[in-house]
């Protein structure tokens, strides 16, 4: 091998600029989020904007300010306090977003001087005409690692005829200002969040280095209590590089590569002849991945969480312990199956494709709305790059975003995370303090006015002005908005539990149901006890009505009837008697009218026989014709 190819080598490897795909056809998608000018009208209206790759995205928010191009230090590459700027916002002014211009000095630096000056945003307007691009930051050195750290406010790049725009009306005294949205950076489609983190088990590759592990440090607990409530589904992955075919069989190659030179890392001190090699940051890599494979077939994924940050604390390169014996240990304490995880990694002197680390090749290309993953680390959250600081605020405000409204765990809604505008003022929804019920419902993203559903009853209204119980059981949830007054031992409600929503005040009451309900006096109102025997007492919810004399009130006819026992007793044995006589007369009657049939029917038979043998009384004398003559 020529000194010319062992240089290509090592600067290959040292520097990872060859990528799994062909430039070709590799896809870098640029994560945008929304600039709208409000102000001044001629050139209101909504732009794009690139999302700077460091400080801390509002991710789920928005935020509103007023644009200042600077007289001087346009460019920002200097400290602005050197020209005696200050661009704090005074109380109760909108924030600062300073307008700078691309050019000298890397765009981190920038963002810093600005953040140093009391601006709250940046906006970076390209030098050139062309589409936007990502503001990364540069490759790290001891004085950038200072300042990018302690970055903490969002960025964004324009185009330059934006910027142009922006600075006219400025310049003509036009007061600019916009509100940057970050609101629909990240999809949120349902209540389950997917996200994924390209990372690296190498500990010794500077500040991103130590970014990655003090992230992975910090989020665990977060992550972990998402994970086990099944909120989200989180997935890690490595970035490899293979090693040029002219190059398979050099030893460089077989230092940093495993599978004959088909997956391969960066010597993680960029010295060939010292320290760890890149195969060793490989197969680290891999175990770390069968680690999540075998963990999340036993449905606990989230051990990997504890598997990464004990190896970085108990298997560090500087302590010389970054190896399978401490990797073995850290698992058993972890209760995992060594030779599972053992037949995942495979064999990696094999001249085969391993289909872990294929795997992970192949999700490096970018498919759908995400691009090609060619930052280290890079976060990716329903399918969408995050761009920003990599802390723990800031990725569980990404991930936070992610949720469809009102679905959002306990964890977003934490005061360290935002802000429960419910608290001011009941972010001006529907309330009911005597009830304490409200409509508000805080979200990641903001307040929404939602009528709420309290004990299997669901208020319905529009949630800003009004809300009323509907369907069984409303009546137990604050007596369903409706009139309740209780007196005496007696309670009366307007509230009917028959399916509907209205109030209607019970007899013996009059008013709209809701907000009062008056007696009737039914006395007074002549509408009940007016029987010429009553004597009428009115009663809140009703009335007393007595009879005069013996008598005894009957409520449902209105009218008074006698009350004494011997009265009723007498009237009940007459009216038996009666009924007794009636039935023997009737008997008597109805004997002595079959007598006296059945007599005359008898009298006319005996008195046709008769007939037959002597004539009656009642016959004619027959004639005889017989002839004397014939004597």
């Amino acid at each position: 091998m020529t000194e010319l190819q062992r240089s290509a080598l090592a600067l290959f490897l040292g520097f990872l600029v060859l990528s799994m795909a062909p430039l070709s056809t590799a896809r870098f998608v640029v994560e945008k989020n929304s600039l709208r000018v409000t102000s001044p009208d001629k050139i209101k209206g909504t732009y794009d904007s690139a999302i700077g790759n460091f400080g801390i995205p509002q991710y789920g928010g928005s935020m509103s300010g007023a644009v200042i191009y600077p007289k001087e230090n346009q460019k920002g590459c200097k400290e602005f306090s050197d020209f005696g700027l200050s661009y704090k916002s005074n109380p109760g002014a909108l924030p600062t977003f300073l307008l700078l211009d691309r050019g000298d000095c890397f765009f981190a630096l920038k963002v810093w001087n600005a953040q140093k000056a009391g601006a709250s945003a940046v906006l970076v307007a390209d030098d050139i005409e062309e589409a936007l691009i990502t503001m990364d930051t540069p490759e790290e050195d001891i004085s950038t690692a200072k300042y990018i750290e302690n970055i903490t406010i969002p960025s964004a790049l324009i185009e330059k005829s934006f910027g142009q725009t922006l600075k006219k009306s400025i310049s003509s005294g036009d007061m600019v200002n916009v509100n940057l949205d970050w609101r629909e950076s990240v999809p949120h489609p349902d209540d389950r969040v997917e996200y994924e983190l390209w990372t690296n088990s190498n500990d010794e590759c500077g500040v991103k280095c130590d970014m990655l592990m003090e992230f992975t440090k910090d989020f665990r607990g977060a992550a972990q209590i998402l994970e086990k409530g099944g909120y989200t589904q989180f997935t890690p992955h490595y970035i490899t590089w293979y090693c040029p075919q002219a190059f398979t069989l050099s030893k460089q190659c077989k230092s940093q590569c495993i599978n004959h030179g088909r997956y391969c890392a960066p010597d993680p001190e960029q010295d060939f002849s010292t320290g760890y090699e890149g195969k060793d940051v490989v197969l680290e890599n891999l175990r770390q991945l069968c680690v999540f494979k075998v963990a999340n077939e036993s449905r606990k994924p989230w051990i990997w969480w504890d598997y990464v940050t004990d190896f970085q604390i108990r298997c560090p390169m500087k302590g010389k312990k970054y190896n399978k014996e401490c990797a073995d240990t850290v698992i058993k304490s972890l209760g995992l199956d060594i030779k599972k995880i053992e037949k995942c990694m495979g064999d990696p002197a094999a001249d085969s494709e391993n289909p872990v680390l294929k795997e992970e090749q192949d999700a490096q290309v970018g498919k759908g709305t995400r691009g090609d993953v060619t930052i280290l680390p890079t976060l990716v959250v329903n399918n969408r790059q995050y761009r920003g600081k990599l802390e723990k605020g800031a990725v569980l405000k990404a991930i936070c975003s992610g949720f469809e409204e009102t679905t959002e765990p306990a964890v977003c809604l934490s005061t360290d995370v935002e802000t429960n505008e419910c608290l001011d003022n009941n972010g001006g929804c529907w309330q009911n303090k005597a009830a304490n019920l409200t409509a508000c419902k805080d979200t990641f993203r903001g307040r929404v006015c939602e009528c709420p559903l309290v004990d299997g009853v669901q208020f319905k209204g529009d949630g800003y002005t009004a809300c009323e119980a509907s369907g069984p059981g409303r009546c137990k949830v604050n007596n369903g908005g409706c009139w309740h007054e209780a007196r005496g031992g007696h309670a009366f409600s307007a509230c009917t539990d028959d399916g509907g929503v209205k109030c209607k005040c019970p007899p013996g009451f009059k008013g709209d149901g809701v907000n009062s309900c008056e007696d009737i006096d039914e006395c007074k109102d002549r509408k009940a006890c007016q029987c010429a025997e009553c004597s009428c007492k009115n009663t809140w919810g009703s009335y007393d009505c007595s009879c005069s004399g013996n008598l005894l009130y009957i409520r449902d006819h209105d009218t008074c009837i006698s009350k004494t026992s011997g009265g009723s007793k007498s009237s009940a044995w007459a009216a038996v008697w009666v009924i007794l006589i009636g039935l023997a007369m009737a008997s008597g009657g109805a004997y002595l009218v079959y007598k006296y049939r059945l007599r005359s029917y008898m009298d006319s038979e005996i008195r046709a026989i008769m007939a037959q043998y002597m004539p009656l009384d009642s016959q004619a004398e027959v004639p005889n014709h017989v002839n004397d003559e014939r004597a």
